[in-house]
This record gives C-alpha cells, sequence and structure tokens, in this order.
C-alpha cells in the first residue's frame, strides 16, 4: 500500500495538477509608499543539488524550476509561466490577509490562446472558466484540451501543448508547476527565474496601487528562533531522503521568512512541509517515510468549498472552525477607528446600520443572536458581501426611541445581544447604539385673501419636506368650504381646519399654538384679537372651541364671525403651528377648567405661521 502523501503526490504526477484563480486588482486609495520590489534576497542552489523541472508558489515565496527563491511583497498580479509562441501564460494573484505587509498567493490562472479561453483557479476550490462557475469532482473532466479535477487536497489540470505537458496544482495556499521535459529557451515567468519580479508584474489595469507598501506592526509573541528551529526540520528525518534531489534551502527560508514575521495560523506551517513533499515526490524516487513527526494531518485543502467575498480570506476563527475574516488592507480603517459597522444611514422617517460581518467573525460575534430594542427585529446578511444591516422605519419602529433636544427630533435605537436569561453564554455581551437626528422644520409665514378658498405652506427644513393647509368651512362636518361666493355674516360661526401631509403621524403630532386676528396682513401688526392661546381657547371668547389639538396631524377650532370696531376693512386670521414628538398624550395641552396650562411635550423651537384672510 502507498503511504498517503506518496500516493497524493504519484496521483498529482499522473493526473496532473493546475491552479487557476481569479484575478484581483486593487482600488484602494490609500497611499504610504510606493513599491519598488527587490530583486535581491535570492537563495541559489547549492553546488551538487539537482535542478528541478517544479515550480512553488508558497504564501509569498516563488521557488523557481533551479530552486531560486524570492519572495511577493506586494499584492499584485504575475506571470509565473508563458510562451507566446505556443499561445498560453500561467499567472498567480497575491492578496493580503492578516496583515497588509505579507502577501499571500490567492489564485491562479491558466491562459490560452487557442481557443480563447481562461481557467480560474480560486480560493476554497473554486474554478471558473472564463465566466462559468465548473463542478468538478476526482473524475475530472476535459474542456478546450484542458484535463481538470479536483479532490480533498485541491484542484488538478494539465494541458498538453506542442508536445509538451503542464501540470498544475492548487490547494488555496500553494501552486505547484510541473513540466515532464526539462524547461525550453522560449519560456517566461517567474518560475523560470524567481529573480525578475519587477519584470514579471502584470499591469492587468491602470492602476499601481497593489504596489503600495505598509509597515504593520511587529507581532512579539512571535518566537523567530523557535520558528527557524521548525522550519529547518525539512533536513531532519524524514525528509532528509530528498535532500539530495530537492534542495531544502529555499523552501526553509520560504518557511522562516514568513512565519518570522506572520503568526502561524491557518495551517501555514504545514503548507510550507506539504509543498516540499509533493515537489519531492514528484521529482525524486526517493520515499519519504512517516513525516507525521512534523506534526501536521495529512495533506489537504484549506477551507475546501468556503466561499468568502473579495474583501475577505477564510481564516481559523478563534471560536474554533473555519470562516470569512476580513483582509487586512479593507479592515484597517475600521480598526483605527475602533468601529464594526458603516456610517449610520438616517432618512425621514427610517435608519439603519449596516455591520461588517468579517469583523463580526473575527471577534466571535455570531450576526443571528444580535438584535434591536425590539427582539423580533433581527438582522439581514448579504449573501454576496456578508454585511448584516439593521433596520427601522415608519411601520416598524423596532423599540425606537424618540427624542427632541429643543433643536433636533432624534431616532435612537441598539443592537445589542444580552442574554441575562441563561445561566451561561458564551457570546460576549455586545450593545452599540445609533441614532438618527433631523432638524425641526423652520417658520413659515402665508397671508392670503379667502377668495382664494384655503391656503397651503410647504415647509423645507433638514429632511422635513411637508405640507400644512388651512381652510375654512361654514358647517361642523366641514364639508361646505368657504369660497369667494360665500357670504359671511358678522356672528355666524365658522370652522377652521388645519391639517399636514408628509409627517409620519406614529411619531410627529401637530400642536396649534395660538390663533389671533389682525386687521393688517403682518401678523405681527396691531390691534390684535387672540383666539387660541397656549393650545387652548382664549378664556376671553366664550365663541371659541378647539377640537383635537395636539392629537394627530390635523385639528381644528371654531369661533362665531366679527370685525375690529371701528374698521370696515379686512380680518386676517393667523395660527402658529408646533410639532410635537408623541409621548403618550403628552402633546395634547392641558386645556382644564381654570389653568389653561400646556402639558409638557417635546416641541419644536422653530413653529410654522399660516394665515387666513376675509375681505369686506
Amino acid at each position: 500500500m502507498l503511504h498517503p502523501l506518496l500516493y497524493l503526490c504519484t496521483v498529482m504526477a499522473l493526473t496532473a495538477s493546475l491552479a487557476i484563480s481569479s484575478i484581483h486588482v486593487e482600488e484602494e486609495t490609500e497611499t504610504i509608499t510606493t513599491a519598488i520590489t527587490s530583486d535581491t534576497d535570492l537563495v541559489e542552489p547549492p553546488a551538487g543539488a539537482a535542478g528541478a523541472d517544479i515550480c512553488t508558489v508558497t504564501g509569498p515565496a516563488v521557488i523557481d524550476f533551479t530552486g531560486r527563491f524570492s519572495p511577493v511583497t506586494d499584492r499584485c498580479v504575475y506571470s509565473m509561466l508563458s510562451d507566446s509562441s505556443m499561445g498560453f501564460e500561467v499567472f498567480a494573484t497575491f492578496r493580503e490577509r492578516r496583515r497588509r505587509d505579507v502577501s499571500f498567493l490567492d489564485g491562479v490562472t491558466l491562459k490560452l490562446q487557442d481557443p480563447a479561453v481562461q481557467f480560474h483557479l480560486q480560493q476554497g476550490g473554486r474554478v471558473q472558466m472564463n465566466d462559468t462557475q465548473l463542478n468538478l469532482s476526482s473524475s475530472g473532466q476535459k474542456l478546450h484540451g484542458v484535463w481538470i479535477s479536483k479532490d480533498t487536497t485541491g484542484v488538478m489540470a494539465n494541458v498538453t501543448i506542442s508536445n509538451h505537458t503542464i501540470y498544475l496544482f492548487f490547494d488555496g495556499s500553494t501552486a505547484q508547476i510541473h513540466i515532464e521535459k526539462p524547461v525550453w529557451p522560449s519560456v517566461d515567468g517567474l518560475c523560470v527565474n524567481a529573480s525578475s519580479i519587477s519584470t514579471q508584474r502584470l499591469n492587468l489595469n491602470s492602476s499601481s496601487s497593489c504596489q503600495t507598501q505598509y509597515n504593520d506592526f511587529p507581532d512579539t509573541s512571535i518566537n523567530c528562533s523557535l520558528i527557524t528551529d521548525h522550519c529547518n526540520i525539512l533536513k531532519e528525518s524524514p525528509f532528509f531522503s530528498c535532500n539530495d534531489d530537492i534542495d531544502p534551502t529555499p523552501y526553509i527560508k520560504a518557511c522562516s521568512d514568513t512565519l518570522c514575521k506572520y503568526p502561524s495560523v491557518d495551517g501555514l506551517w504545514c503548507h510550507f512541509l506539504w509543498a516540499y513533499a509533493r515537489a519531492c515526490t514528484l521529482t525524486s524516487r526517493a520515499s519519504l517515510g512517516d513525516w507525521r513527526p512534523a506534526d501536521c494531518s495529512s495533506p489537504a485543502a484549506f477551507c475546501q468549498d468556503k466561499v468568502c467575498s473579495d474583501h475577505e480570506f477564510c481564516g481559523e476563527k478563534i471560536s474554533g472552525g473555519t470562516g470569512c475574516l476580513c483582509r487586512a488592507v479593507f479592515a484597517y480603517d475600521y480598526k483605527q477607528s475602533n468601529t464594526l459597522s458603516e456610517p449610520t444611514v438616517c432618512r425621514k422617517n427610517s435608519g439603519s446600520v449596516t455591520l461588517i460581518g468579517c469583523l463580526l467573525e473575527e471577534k466571535g460575534v455570531d450576526y443571528s443572536v444580535l438584535h434591536l430594542n425590539d427582539r423580533s427585529c433581527r438582522g439581514e446578511m448579504d449573501q454576496e458581501n456578508h454585511m448584516v444591516t439593521f433596520s427601522f422605519d415608519s411601520s416598524n419602529s423596532c423599540g425606537t426611541e424618540i427624542m427632541n433636544n429643543g433643536s433636533q427630533i432624534i431616532y435612537k435605537n441598539a443592537i445589542k445581544y444580552q442574554n441575562s436569561s441563561d445561566i451561561i453564554t458564551r457570546q460576549d455581551q455586545f450593545y452599540m447604539d445609533f441614532s438618527c437626528l433631523h432638524t425641526q422644520p423652520e417658520t413659515k409665514i402665508v397671508a392670503f385673501n379667502i377668495k382664494d378658498s384655503s391656503v397651503v405652506v410647504i415647509v423645507k427644513s433638514g429632511e422635513w419636506n411637508y405640507t400644512v393647509a388651512m381652510k375654512a368651512y361654514t358647517d361642523p362636518g366641514l364639508t361646505h368650504a368657504l369660497d369667494p361666493t360665500t357670504g359671511v355674516v358678522l356672528n355666524q360661526k365658522i370652522w377652521v381646519e388645519l391639517t399636514t401631509t408628509g409627517l409620519d403621524a406614529n411619531v410627529i403630532a401637530v400642536e396649534t399654538d395660538s390663533c389671533w386676528a389682525t386687521s393688517r396682513d403682518s401678523p405681527s401688526s396691531q390691534p390684535r384679537y387672540d383666539l387660541i392661546k397656549n393650545g387652548c381657547a382664549d378664556p376671553g371668547d366664550q365663541t371659541v372651541q378647539v377640537e383635537g389639538n395636539g392629537q394627530g396631524t390635523s385639528n381644528r377650532f371654531s369661533f362665531n364671525m366679527f370685525q375690529f370696531t371701528g374698521s370696515a376693512g379686512d380680518v386676517y386670521l393667523h395660527c402658529k403651528l408646533q410639532l410635537c414628538v408623541k409621548q403618550g398624550n403628552s402633546c395634547a395641552p392641558d386645556c382644564s377648567s381654570g389653568a389653561k396650562r400646556r402639558r409638557r411635550s417635546t416641541r419644536s423651537g422653530r413653529p410654522a405661521v399660516i394665515s387666513l384672510a376675509w375681505t369686506q
């Protein structure tokens, strides 16, 4: 029976392996230092080590066919192997994960010119042919001359072009390109010369942001001496039997350089050993034997079939298992401002806030247990980008508290998880409040003649946009409106209705604060006769009656018609309206016998004044 690792690599050699991933070109705007990738820091194979026609890309490291090593320090796309005369190219995409200053192989693409087709091997074992997602299995399938398959170890593919067979393998962290025959002169790319980093970078668009260099704070928890000792296991049993065929030095350097700067999580330690073991089995007849002392499991693709968004990568969660965590460049601004969400989105009668799903994963917060003040109001996750949105509106307030500070109406709610009824909890107590502030409407004044039948004022102030209408009637049912042909005699009962549209009746009530008459069109002119004061009928005029004041978005009052003594001129009626945030019945004035005082209420500091005129 073959050893599991030997079996894996034998299958890889026979069926071939190709890793292809979608190309990502960043569009971030933060610029710190323009990246100039050094062509130094190369590891040359020592004399006596056999050259191998296998190229390994693992983490940020490229180890070419001759065993030279060079790290990729940015987040760009590079040509790994190409021959324009043969019509093919293999290129690799690099992205950051937990740190901005360490890049990792994120995917590989095989591009053929005839036929014009691209195979993208992506994270999670996904494979796309151009824009079509493929469903693969270990039995494989042949598409446009490319044989491609997938099993628990990763994705494998091979293609024969001009009698040259190219095998590719990709497991989400490591790609290996193997050629059966020696490298031919016309082929180019990093797999031919790892030192050609600067010349093999592909300019797939006009943006150079992928070259931006970052410098994150060092991880002081990393013991580099211990890491180096661990990586040097490649010179010990069971790997030393392969050292004469595959020089372990570039693999050791790739391992130590990466893990001295980046935490040893997400199975990285084992990925470097697996990469060497695969290369060894492909190029040597030596048996590795039992290499489990390295404390690694059998080779397996990491996060197989786990789909993350473009701003995420699949990694180990603090609670165990794997999940979609935020890439460091994307998460940087959120972490600097110590926030887990986008800014609150506020509209006239609604509000919403969106939490960053990958930040919640990183904190170990289960979004499904979070809720607003009303426990029935839960967040909705976008399955494409994993953002979680909580919202309220006029039809479902979700426990939103509505307050007023004199100049603004404030809608306040909170996202929380506080399950005090359980004996224990493994979720952190979570609380994040958010608010929407709306400016109170400004004062509006309009005067008109009765010949126009009614007056309508449009009020626009900040987020508020509503109308106020005042109309006079001759009957209590408000069915016969006054118009220019209607005659009004002294001491005749008149009913006046004040209505608004565009306001949320569940939140706002309209209070007629005062109404008064003048003989001129200016509300401040003299003489002045009061009909309503402080929301109540003026006790000096027993004909005045007020109905529904402060109870909704409309109200009305009535009085007996009059004229100013010694004047046969016009009568102008003015009313001042106040918006009130409803708190129980507090918006209705207290007009009980005697006191005629206002209830305490949350009122606008800027009322609207509307005027109506009768002409003789």
